[in-house]
């Protein structure tokens, strides 16, 4: 956390940090989601000194988060699917339908 950081955005970079270990993530990932994130906020609220155009015009943290992690009753959506085949670099994904995508990616 920066020099000067509020109280609460010590806990938030904490509870954010924690949030992602207890989701798997290394320690080292956890503190740079954690950072990130806090440092948006902080830019968002005009609580740092420079800040860029997209922390501040960009949606904020806690909605596009909300939005990553929001699986619904049909399960992921299209795109969180595509995305996940983008990363595990499956072939033939662009012209997979969502049913295709999950069962490539296992049944996710």
């Amino acid at each position: 956390m920066p020099r000067g950081s509020s109280p609460k955005r010590e806990r938030q970079y904490e509870h954010i940090k924690e949030s992602a270990e207890e989701r798997g993530e290394s320690t080292k990932r956890a503190k740079e989601i954690a950072a990130r994130t806090v440092n948006k906020e902080r830019a968002r609220s005009g609580e740092s000194k420079t800040a860029s155009k997209s922390s501040i015009e960009d949606m904020s943290s806690s909605k596009r988060g909300g939005q990553r992690s929001h699986t619904g009753a049909q399960g992921p959506t299209y795109d969180q699917l595509y995305a996940e085949a983008q990363r595990r670099n499956i072939h033939g994904r662009s012209t997979m339908d969502k049913a295709q995508l999950k069962r490539a990616l296992g049944g996710k």
